[in-house]
């Protein structure tokens, strides 16, 4: 019998011909990725007498979290992690400006399919868009892998969403993995490896599948995939060094699930406080006022997004009651948006253009919610207190429905636009 995407990449990181699931193993490391929590991991190496990294070539430290530093205490955490990334010879190291360490990780040539990369941050499954097996890991492990270059894993049962039909205009992938975590809940992949396939999902771009790949982790799953293709390698071939081996699961692989996903009406979807799968059809939502509308973030602040968002508020106006906050998720992203006019047009509609980062999407700075406001947004979660107030309420939608609703002042469908 076969094995999976996720079985391939931990056989072939643990030296064995075949695993299956609640198989234990110990698995070599590619990729370790931290973010401003390299200074805790930092910390419990230097407590342990530790001086040095399995592979400094093999790190990559990006702050993205609390940029610029809104508080003095986040000022002292980037001044740990700059001490940090120098005394441990680390390269690549991506000081606050430069983006989102999920888009700056593909972006700058660090993942290849059939790595295996863990983050010091829940949705590094977003590296499964190129068919690496990308999973968050706490501090104390960080540290270990830091120390090693090696962490055991229990091998994951696998599922798979097959993706049929044509997107609707204006439904984008943010929708397609909404409706699945309002059809399926939100422990439909718990510690289980997601395969997204099926001609949907070839058609989807680089960007969308990064989009589904870091919400997988929303399903609960442990790694979230899409197989490499022609798409996947133009991405990579300019960025990486080295060959790309476009690794598949094999062709008599058995799931433990099959989910078939129709998007071919599928509406533009909504996730509604205070649960990522508490999911209805935004015609279905009613009237909801919104304070603020948020596009970015790990999950929706690349090129496609902006795109999108531009075309819907390119000669309209934000409606008088709300404030648009817009992301780009790089440094690279926010000059492609300049060079193209998608800046202009945003602004121009009364957008506030932030610095890239993830401050605003779990409430550490720049768009916090009073109580009693609402925000619709497209990050990954909207659990109560994640934006601010426990009193606030957080909507999620994709990058399209966002710009509408800014436009209108409520939850809007952007699919008039």
């Amino acid at each position: 019998m076969g094995m999976t995407l996720a079985e391939k990449i931990l056989a072939r990181k643990s030296g064995k011909q075949e695993v299956r699931p609640g198989d234990y193993l110990t698995a070599d490391i590619d990729l370790a990725m931290a973010h401003e929590s390299f200074a805790g991991a930092y910390l419990n190496l230097a407590s342990a007498g530790i001086q040095k990294v399995w592979d400094p070539d093999r790190v990559v430290v990006v702050l993205d979290h609390y940029v610029p530093a809104p508080t003095e205490r986040s000022a002292g955490i980037h001044q740990i992690v700059r001490s940090a990334v120098e005394q441990l010879g680390i390269k690549h190291f991506y000081d606050e400006g430069r983006g989102i360490c999920h888009q700056i990780l593909p972006e700058e040539g660090h993942v290849c399919p059939g790595d295996l990369i863990v983050g010091a941050d829940s949705h590094t499954t977003t590296y499964g868009a190129f068919g690496a097996a990308g999973t968050g890991i706490g501090m104390s492990e960080m540290a270990y892998v830091l120390a090693t270059g090696k962490l055991w894993f229990r091998v994951p049962s696998s599922i798979r969403f097959q993706l049929n039909g044509m997107l609707p205009r204006r439904v984008m992938s943010k929708d397609i993995i909404l409706h699945i975590a309002g059809k399926y809940r939100a422990e439909v992949a718990q510690y289980r490896s997601v395969e997204f396939s099926g001609p949907t999902a070839g058609s989807l771009s680089v960007d969308g599948r990064m989009t589904m790949s870091n919400m997988a982790l929303e399903l609960g799953a442990k790694f979230g995939f899409f197989e490499p293709d022609e798409k996947t390698i133009a991405y990579l071939e300019t960025r990486v060094k080295g060959p790309i081996d476009p690794i598949r699961a094999d062709a008599d692989v058995s799931y433990e699930e099959v989910y078939e996903v129709d998007v071919s009406g599928l509406e533009p979807q909504i996730a509604l406080p205070w649960t990522v799968d508490n999911v209805k059809p935004v015609s279905e939502v009613g009237e909801v006022a919104v304070n603020q509308a948020v596009i970015g973030s790990c999950t929706n602040g690349r090129a496609e997004d902006l795109e999108v968002s531009a075309e819907i508020l390119r000669n309209k106006k934000i409606h008088p009651r709300t404030r648009l906050l817009v992301f780009p998720a790089s440094r690279a992203i926010y000059q492609e948006a300049l060079r193209k006019g998608w800046l202009e047009a945003l602004s121009e509609a009364g957008a506030s253009i932030c610095p890239p980062g993830c401050g605003v999407c779990f409430g550490a700075h720049m768009g916090l919610l009073a109580a009693g406001e609402s925000c619709v947004a497209s990050i990954n979660r909207n659990f109560r207190g994640r934006m601010g107030s426990n009193d606030a309420r957080v909507y999620l939608g994709s990058p399209a429905t966002v710009a509408a609703s800014a436009i209108e002042g409520k939850i809007a469908d952007p699919r008039g636009y």
